[in-house]
């Protein structure tokens, strides 16, 4: 890994990947839903879809064309506390897809008259959310865990906010935030250090340094408990999930190992559980998000509403069986050896590369080697696993949301 850091503070990170003949480039900002304030809410994502609509030197059909008329992708995506524009492309056109990303985050027009044809997409877009549960019930569950916390925002707004944020927000966000030091160039592949620097410094030495992003406040004592959203559906859709430390806190390997032995594949216990044994459900699996005061770790199962309530009581269980009595050795062995060969497979991708390395800026943390993060998983002891399993995994610590029917609840199942 090679990092420049320019004098108006764009942060530039490069990794050449011998073999390869493409470039995945990306710029990520930092700004994303939660620093928005409730009543602007989804103004980050609209800001990032109006980018794309025209700049000073493309229209919308040449910026479409620039890269994908070449067999290259151009993307992009808002989080909670990033915006990201990526492209991929094959090395010889780096040049170009850097000049595309430049005109999208330095040079976009921002026009009313395109402001109004953009909102009907991004409502279309919640419109989408609305009507898919198994995405629904992720937005549901963190505005409820989160609470007041902006972490709570819904990253694409609401039907409410995203019809009244007017241009000269939008404009002055971009003014405020995509800014030198708040943008984080990467670039992974068949790549240059010096000659990407060299066109980084062209495109974007000129760029305001500006003002860093304000840090965003610590989190609330977590909520638990549980909740049912009622929605006339197929399926009852069920996420447990608690707060667990940010993305720099080492805790996170352990964590990712419990989460993975739990729910991270065919044969982890809940599949074996919930749908091999007892065949309550299609899709159940675990997940973990990580930001930069906090992270999240659940479970996500969709059952029949017939089903729901044995579902809901296997999970417990299992829950509180790891948090009672963490990992055996066999099993924490072969856990580690599964993680560790889903992070290598991941990383024969250059977008996960990409993606790996600007993490480390982002996130404020040191660059280590793939050997090094290896290392990192093979040191977690049993003791550790224990420790993590009893203070984060309990079932009694849980928010859990169901979404799905209305109705009186049949009586708790006994288990066998």
């Amino acid at each position: 890994m090679n990092q420049t850091r320019l004098p108006n503070g764009v942060q530039v990170l490069t990794e050449r990947i011998p073999g390869v003949r493409s470039a995945a480039i990306g710029v990520w900002v930092r700004q994303g839903s939660a620093h928005e304030p409730v009543d602007l809410m989804g103004a980050s994502h609209l800001l990032e879809h109006l980018v794309f609509k025209g700049t000073e030197n493309r229209t919308a059909r040449q910026i479409a064309l620039a890269l994908e008329s070449l067999g290259g992708s151009l993307d992009a995506f808002t989080s909670r506390e990033h915006t990201s524009f990526q492209a991929r492309v094959l090395d010889e056109h780096l040049p170009l897809a850097l000049d595309v990303l430049a005109d999208l985050v330095l040079s976009p027009l921002l026009r009313d008259e395109d402001l109004e044809l953009e909102r009907e997409v991004v409502l279309e877009e919640i419109a989408t959310v609305l009507d898919t549960p198994d995405d629904l019930v992720f937005d549901l569950h963190g505005s409820r865990l989160w609470g007041t916390h902006p972490y709570g925002n819904n990253i694409l707004g609401t039907r409410e906010t995203v019809s009244s944020i007017p241009g000269d927000v939008l404009r002055d966000l971009h003014r405020t935030r995509y800014t030198g030091q708040n943008l984080v160039l990467a670039a992974a592949g068949q790549v240059q250090h010096a000659e990407v620097v060299d066109q980084v410094e062209r495109l974007f030495g000129g760029c305001p340094a500006g003002e860093p992003v304000p840090s965003l406040p610590d989190i609330p004592a977590g909520v638990a408990g549980e909740e049912l959203e009622a929605k006339p559906t197929s399926q009852t859709h069920l996420v447990f999930g608690r707060a667990i430390p940010g993305h720099s806190d080492p805790r996170r390997f352990p964590l990712a190992l419990l989460s993975s032995a739990l729910g991270g594949g065919m044969s982890s216990r809940l599949f074996q559980r919930v749908r091999e044994e007892l065949g309550l459900a299609y899709s159940v699996f675990t997940f973990q998000s990580y930001y930069s005061k906090a992270g999240i770790s659940g479970v996500y199962v969709g059952t029949r509403p017939s089903t729901a309530e044995k579902a809901v009581a296997v999970v417990r269980e299992e829950l509180d069986y790891v948090a009672q009595n963490g990992m055996a050795s066999e099993e924490l062995e072969q856990i580690k050896q599964q993680v560790k060969g889903q992070i290598m497979l991941s990383l024969e991708s250059t977008g996960a590369r990409l993606y790996r390395l600007a993490a480390f800026s982002l996130h404020g943390e040191p660059f280590a080697t793939l050997d090094e993060l290896l290392g990192k998983i093979d040191a977690v002891t049993e003791k550790q696993v224990s420790d993590i399993a009893a203070e984060f995994f309990s079932s009694d610590r849980q928010f859990l949301l169901r979404l799905g029917p209305a109705g009186d609840l049949p009586p708790e199942p006994e288990l066998t």
